[in-house]
């Protein structure tokens, strides 16, 4: 909350940890501890979410700029690298921080990893048309891909009407930039879980209070 002011246009995440900020940034709002805030969600279910808590909601395209994103991720290295998404919203997330001035992540340290691809799926979210040619692509690049399905068995989709392929690595995700170009470069392919160089800022929970990192500059040569 320290990150909140009265008045700012504010992204609001998507996931179990944004949910947790929403209640208490709606809380802050009714007591009349911030005003005039105002929120753009990453997804229907943030939308939901802040209209049930009565947060006030814009749309990006009236508030290109929002001073601030906060939202949760699913892995984090000490550079603030991430992977996000498997909460289904990885392309208005993604949307969302690129235009924020700053992308503020709220994570414990069970998120934390040396290298992206430890613990957690990559999230690839692709066009439904002819969505299987994806598999055997995904594989060459050394995942093991899974088409997301909803709890009743149905093929999952996200709120922009695509599917989801969770991609294991064995071992992690040795060069993710390298990843990221070639699954961006792949017609079908509409976004990923990569989130490199975006995050400004991590919030990390333990059993020892917050501890909060920033994105160090990238080092250039010589």
């Amino acid at each position: 909350m320290k990150f909140v002011h009265d008045g700012m246009v504010l992204g609001l995440g998507t996931g179990s940890t944004a949910d947790e900020f929403l209640t208490v940034l709606a809380s802050a709002i009714r007591a009349g501890k911030v005003r005039g805030l105002r929120g753009v969600p990453t997804s229907r279910h943030s939308e939901l979410r802040a209209e049930e808590l009565g947060i006030p909601l814009v749309s990006l395209s009236k508030y290109p700029r929002p001073e601030a994103t906060i939202d949760g991720a699913d892995e984090v290295t000490p550079n603030l690298d991430l992977i996000k998404g498997l909460g289904g919203a990885l392309l208005r997330e993604k949307i969302l921080a690129q235009n924020s001035g700053k992308l503020i992540v709220i994570a414990d340290t069970t998120k934390t990893v040396a290298k992206l691809g430890t613990h957690s799926l990559l999230p690839v979210e692709v066009a439904q048309f002819e969505h299987e040619i994806h598999e055997a692509f995904l594989k060459s690049l050394g995942a093991a891909p899974t088409l997301r399905r909803s709890p009743d068995g149905s093929v999952f989709v996200t709120d922009n009407g695509n599917y989801i392929y969770d991609c294991r690595f064995a071992g992690g995700i040795d060069r993710p930039h390298e990843l990221e170009a070639a699954l961006r470069a792949r017609a079908g392919i509409i976004e990923t879980g990569l989130f490199l160089g975006i995050a400004s800022v991590a919030l990390i929970a333990s059993e020892n209070g917050v501890q909060e990192l920033q994105r160090q500059p990238a080092i250039t040569g010589k």
